[in-house]
């Protein structure tokens, strides 16, 4: 008789709910702080677009950021003899990081 591989498997306890809670809540805040900041009057998208046309050595730096974006993705998603690695987990602490970020600010200034 084969063995269930699910009944080995406790339910979660409380405080891992509570820090998994944690960690989304975190990521969300980082989402939403970056959607602000980027879409706002005068914010991060529009003064990156008018720096980037504003003259030929951004646009060259812009094709070499995009290069080098290309190919952290590649690394990311590349499992090495096929096995199962913790490297897609680097956005999630990188947006969590950001998430804490704004909610300091958040509690700091009182707006993000």
């Amino acid at each position: 008789m084969a063995k269930d591989n699910y009944s080995d498997k406790k339910p979660d306890s409380l405080l891992e709910t509570v820090l998994a809670v944690g960690r989304i809540g975190l990521m969300l805040l980082g989402i939403i702080g970056i959607a602000y900041e980027a879409f706002r009057e005068n914010g991060l998208l529009k003064q990156w677009l008018k720096s980037l046309f504003s003259s030929t050595g951004s646009l060259a730096g812009a094709v070499i950021m995009a290069l080098v974006l290309y190919l952290f993705w590649r690394w990311m998603n590349a499992a090495p003899d096929g096995k199962a690695t913790k490297r897609g987990d680097i956005p999630l602490y990188a947006m969590m990081a950001i998430g804490a970020f704004f909610l300091y600010r958040l509690i700091t200034t009182g707006s993000l």
